[in-house]
């Protein structure tokens, strides 16, 4: 009996171990997307029938050791795979191989069709086979939607991509050459980042040639009864007067008797509404995200990369946050603007819930292809979401969550109040305002939001001027372009699209050729011989309009009105010409080292200036046979405060970070981030240090027992 129960107990066992052979022989679909974490996120969402793996970005490209493009037949690319992808590629093609179906689902965009295009070459898929999926938000219904409608690789999209790497390819790799022949090696130009170099170098120019011209402002303080206000000086007569210089303020002040009141000829009240703005487009996240937040543009698109791709809110699967952010379009689903809507009425009231929502104007040359960048659900709001987030996610959500619920809101709306006040024909005027609905404000605060209030005044009131204020100014050179600004500028302009504004703006300072000093961009000698050469020998690579042009070509690529081959020969003709001239005509330039004043500690020659990857350093005139260098340090006058010997001077990291230290270093030690200052805390006798702060600088004990009020 036992031996017959042992017996049943072992071939239920092999049938077991066969069926679990069975099924572990059944085959899953394969999805293939970019990265490893969209791929844990989508992984969750399909369940055990499907195996998510990532390509980690390109599988092929264009060679870097040559051009890589047949010109003599119609600009064909030849592609390689990339190399160090060979492992991820036999992997790929072991999984497809096993695979029941195989599915291509990287972003949504012509880049992520060319990712989708490469990988199906490289696995051989049937080109008429529907195995392209996508989607716009990385979330369960969006991603299981996306698999039930699969289509097949849109070759316009491909061929839009094509044309830009070949464009791309055909300018760096004709005029870097001659760059290195000319000036140094390592130089590199293309199409966007030489317009982005150009723009940046025609404003250093304007600032240079820049002459101030001297203005003067009158403000006075006021009373009426017990309140007091402040107006300032408009003109005579009704008639609007400029103040040029100290001349014009005493002939003015002169006519003014201060014993008698001022008469309020005029008050003028009004009710302003103001609009809330639109989602974010990619421009306008990264704009906003360097003004407000002082990102980055590549700090930026790092952490909406991470919020689209899936963040763990410990709610089962990781969820994406946002809607895809390489995006130039304003549009919102209906399905986010109902959610919106009820979320708005159930938070705030009927009353900031905006019937009709602002629709944004599309930037000239806008593709429109997607969603603007939103929360994939409203109900998960900054304040939930942050235990799950990094403090860079956290404050770019509460940006993009914030300005996407403010766009499905009410008006703003104002009261203002306009005061002209008169005395012998002389003319100032007061502006007041005060919030009377915040409407959108409510959320998405803005940094000029002050209510300035004026006492009731009417017309034919008396108003006593208590004092004057004349002040002296100079009319200021246009600013330097910050990361916002330029960016808004080339896309106003139509140059690039929301992809290449973060790999552009990160080229030019790479290559050296501007460097950002106070958050704002300034060329550098290299970067000005560069464009210097381009400006001359290729007019239409640094021509805004031109490169606006090409991108408006590309963008009918995309929409199968245009033939890529056409357009980049379109190109090709004319600029290769310029390429032959520029390879004749363009002399060698000479970049001379300058005298450092300085000798070697080594050998005794002079030693001289040299530009390396951080800017300026010392080094040998006679390398390679004495190779010594030296930083160059900016001494800040300041006693060290430890050794009392050296002084203070700046230097910088390896990661190009200004710090202070000590110039008897290694003898002394001392360090800070922070500037030294000279004084010692009147609390504790540390020295004090100059810290940089939102609105400016401030002196702080790094004790943290004492601080001074911050500078601007």
């Amino acid at each position: 009996m036992a031996t017959k129960t042992a017996k049943k107990t072992t071939k239920a066992t092999a049938t077991k171990k066969k069926t679990t052979r069975r099924r572990s022989k059944v085959k899953k679909n394969l999805v293939i997307v970019e990265s490893p974490s969209k791929a844990k996120t989508i992984g969750r969402f399909l369940g055990r029938s499907y195996k998510v793996v990532a390509s980690l970005g390109h599988v092929r490209d264009l060679p870097k050791s040559r051009m890589g493009v047949d010109i003599e037949h119609d600009y064909q690319p030849d592609y390689i795979s990339i190399r160090g992808k060979g492992d991820v590629i036999k992997e790929l093609r072991k999984d497809a191989k096993n695979a029941k179906a195989v599915y291509l689902a990287s972003d949504p965009d012509r880049e992520g069709e060319a990712i989708a295009w490469h990988v199906s070459n490289i696995l051989k898929l049937d080109d008429d086979q529907k195995n392209r999926v996508t989607f716009n938000e990385i979330t369960k219904d969006a991603v299981k939607n996306a698999f039930k409608e699969p289509r097949t690789i849109n070759m316009d999209l491909v061929d839009a991509q094509q044309a830009r790497r070949v464009l791309d390819r055909l300018v760096g790799y004709s005029i870097s050459p001659i760059l290195w022949k000319k000036v140094k090696k390592g130089l590199s130009a293309g199409r966007v980042q030489s317009v982005a170099l150009n723009l940046i170098i025609q404003r250093e120019n304007e600032i240079r040639n820049f002459k101030p011209e001297e203005y003067w402002t009158i403000d006075a303080e006021f009373k009426h009864g017990r309140d007091k206000f402040t107006a300032a000086f408009y003109g005579e007569n009704d008639k609007k007067v400029k103040l040029s210089n100290n001349e014009d303020v005493q002939r003015i002040l002169s006519k003014l008797d201060k014993k008698q009141d001022f008469a309020i000829t005029k008050v003028t009240r009004k009710e302003r509404r103001r609009q809330p703005q639109p989602p974010y487009t990619t421009s306008t996240m990264q704009q906003d995200a360097n003004r407000r937040l002082n990102f980055r543009t590549r700090k930026t698109m790092m952490a909406a990369q991470m919020l689209y791709e899936g963040i763990d809110i410990k709610q089962g699967a990781p969820v994406g946050l946002i809607t895809y952010m390489r995006t130039d379009s304003t549009r919102i689903a209906s399905i986010a603007k109902h959610e919106a809507s009820q979320f708005i009425h159930e938070q705030y009231g009927g009353e900031y819930a905006a019937v009709k929502p602002v629709k944004g104007k599309l930037p000239e040359g806008a593709q429109d292809a997607h969603e603007a960048i939103r929360p994939t659900s409203v109900h998960r709001t900054p304040a939930k979401m942050k235990p799950y987030l990094t403090n860079d996610q956290y404050k770019l959500y509460s940006l993009i969550w914030a300005r996407f619920v403010a766009s499905q809101m009410t008006p703003e709306v104002i009261d203002t109040m306009n005061v002209n006040l008169e005395q012998n024909g002389v003319d100032f005027r007061a502006n007041g305002s005060k919030v009377k609905f915040p409407g959108f404000n409510k959320v998405y605060k803005r940094g000029d939001d002050k209510d300035n209030v004026l006492p009731e005044l009417n017309e034919g009131d008396q108003a006593q001027m208590v004092s004057d204020d004349p002040a002296q100014h100079f009319t200021q050179p246009p600013a330097r372009y910050t990361e916002a600004a330029l960016i808004k500028t080339l896309e106003s302009n139509g140059v690039g699209r929301p992809s290449t504004y973060a790999p552009t703006l990160d080229t030019i300072q790479r290559r050296y050729y501007v460097r950002l000093v106070s958050r704002h961009f300034e060329p550098t000698e290299l970067g000005e011989i560069v464009n210097k050469i381009i400006e001359k020998q290729f007019p239409d690579i640094v021509n805004a309009q031109f490169t606006a042009d090409v991108e408006g070509e590309l963008d009918q690529v995309e929409e199968g009105k245009q033939n890529w081959i056409k357009v980049v020969d379109s190109f090709y003709q004319p600029f290769s010409k310029e390429v032959h001239n520029a390879e004749e005509q363009v002399a060698k330039i000479q970049m001379k080292d300058e005298l450092a004043g300085i000798d070697c500690d080594i050998c005794g020659a002079p030693m001289v200036v040299k530009m390396g990857r951080y800017g300026k350093f010392y080094a040998c005139s006679r390398f390679p046979n004495c190779r010594n260098t030296k930083a160059i340090v900016k001494d800040t006058g300041v006693t060290c405060p430890v050794c009392k010997q050296g002084t203070v001077v700046e230097r910088k990291s390896k990661k190009n970070r200004v710090f202070y230290g000590c110039s008897r270093y290694p003898d002394c030690d001392f360090v800070s981030w922070d500037r030294p200052i000279g004084r010692d805390c009147p609390k504790d006798g540390h020295f004090l240090v100059e810290k940089k702060v939102k609105g400016g600088k401030q002196v702080i004990c790094p004790n943290g027992d004492y601080e001074e009020a911050v500078q601007k």
